[in-house]
C-alpha cells in the first residue's frame, strides 16, 4: 500500500533534505550535437546550488562546456526529486578553500589534489520536481524559473 500524497511543503522539506544528506546524483548532459550521456557524480548543496566535480576528459564536462543545461536526479523511481539547472565552470581558484573542503568531505575524496584536471561546476537550480507516486505527478512542481513555489 502506498502512502498518501504529500503536501507540496512537505515535498519540499524531503527534497531539501535529500539534499543535505544524499551523497551522490544522477546527472544527464547532451552534446554540442545532442548525444545524451549520464553520469552518478557526488555533490555538495550549499543552500541554493549544487557543486560537482569530474574529470576534465569526462563527457559530462565536456558537455557541461558545451551545454550548460543539464537534468539532475536524486532517489529512486518511487521517490524522485528532478532538477533542471544551469552550470558554470569555476575557474582555478574561484572555489573557496572551505567549500572545497566541504565538498571533500561529504564526497569522501578530493579532486583538488588530483594529477589530472578534475574542474568544478556550479549547478543552479531553475526547476525542481518531486513526486513518489501518480497521485503527486500533477502538483510535482516545487520550483520553476529559479524560485521557490512553496
Amino acid at each position: 500500500m502506498t502512502e498518501p500524497a504529500r503536501p507540496l511543503s512537505v515535498r519540499k522539506q524531503d527534497t531539501l533534505r535529500r539534499l543535505e544528506e544524499d551523497v551522490d546524483l544522477w546527472v544527464a548532459t547532451a552534446s554540442a550535437d545532442g548525444a545524451p550521456y549520464l553520469m552518478p557524480l557526488s555533490f555538495l548543496w550549499d543552500g541554493s546550488t549544487l557543486l560537482l566535480s569530474t574529470a576534465a576528459g569526462n563527457p559530462t564536462a565536456k558537455n557541461l562546456r558545451a551545454n550548460a543545461t543539464a537534468q539532475l536526479t536524486l532517489g529512486h523511481t518511487r521517490d524522485v526529486v528532478h532538477i533542471t539547472a544551469t552550470a558554470e565552470i569555476l575557474q582555478s581558484g574561484a572555489l573557496a578553500e572551505s567549500e572545497g573542503d566541504a565538498f571533500a568531505a561529504k564526497a569522501g575524496f578530493d579532486p583538488r589534489g588530483l594529477k589530472s584536471p578534475y574542474p568544478f561546476f556550479r549547478l543552479t537550480p531553475t526547476r525542481i520536481l518531486a513526486w513518489r507516486e501518480v497521485d503527486e505527478l500533477s502538483n510535482r512542481t516545487l520550483m520553476d524559473d529559479g524560485a521557490w513555489l512553496v
